[in-house]
């Protein structure tokens, strides 16, 4: 396997020797690239997949985070997702995956731009986001003043509906950064999407289930599952 920094992020990658494997676009939670992040891309990449692990924050001049929510109100949803199609389109070309199909999975923040992105970004084959939030109109995306539209110009259940491929989504049921009620719009959104979709959720789990570096929040059980079912489903969609 190969790990080597890139002007987008962290690629991991099969050795050329072995071809051209699947390419999976990945995106960090709030608090950035951290070593977390490149783990889950190292893991990914060890099960047969080109990951490239976006550091969003690589032009932001100041990236210092007090508040998550306010900080994650005032990105730009269309820069970020201009980020993230540059990654499609650098997996797209780059010879570990060059010709194969390309994914996008993502964790809280990222799990919430997997979504967007699925909806928007071109060359996406499979979407699986991890307990991102899906509403701007309460609970921590919630702005008082009210959302810059250049900002924040659809909020990702309004988006959902505009499904672009495949998606499995997950969210931990006791979660408190994303009400059940929002899970349950989003799974009506997607019924009416052009393509298939699945949203599961796990008792007894929070946010940042997956994150065995957080042992509040991590919950092995519903971890497994999740990693074990995204396997599945990406080698599934693409290939």
């Amino acid at each position: 396997m190969r790990c080597v920094d890139v002007d987008l992020g962290f690629h991991a990658h099969p050795e050329a020797s072995e071809g051209a494997h699947p390419g999976v676009v990945m995106i960090h939670d709030v608090w950035g690239l951290s070593d977390h992040t490149r783990d889950l891309a190292t893991r990914l990449a060890g099960e047969g997949f080109s990951v490239l692990a976006l550091d969003l924050y690589r032009d932001l001049p100041d990236a210092t985070i007090e508040d998550p929510g306010r900080f994650i109100r005032d990105l730009s949803d269309p820069r970020v997702l201009g980020v993230i199609q540059a990654g499609v389109d650098f997996l797209a070309a780059h010879p570990s995956s060059s010709g194969r199909p390309v994914g996008v999975t993502g964790f809280c923040m990222g799990g919430m731009y997997a979504l967007l992105a699925a909806c928007s970004c071109r060359g996406l084959s499979a979407a699986v986001p991890f307990y991102g939030m899906l509403s701007y109109e309460h609970g921590m995306l919630r702005a008082p003043e009210g959302h810059d539209p250049a900002r924040k110009p659809r909020q990702p259940l309004d988006a959902a509906r505009g499904l672009g491929c495949p998606l499995l989504a997950f969210f931990g049921e006791e979660d408190p950064y994303i009400p059940m009620a929002d899970v349950e719009r989003l799974r009506t959104a997607l019924a009416g999407a052009a393509h298939p979709a699945e949203v599961r959720t796990y008792p007894g789990a929070g946010h940042a289930f997956m994150n065995d570096t957080r042992p509040e929040a991590y919950r092995p059980e519903a971890a497994a599952d999740a990693w074990r079912r995204t396997l599945a489903f990406l080698r599934e969609r693409l290939g």
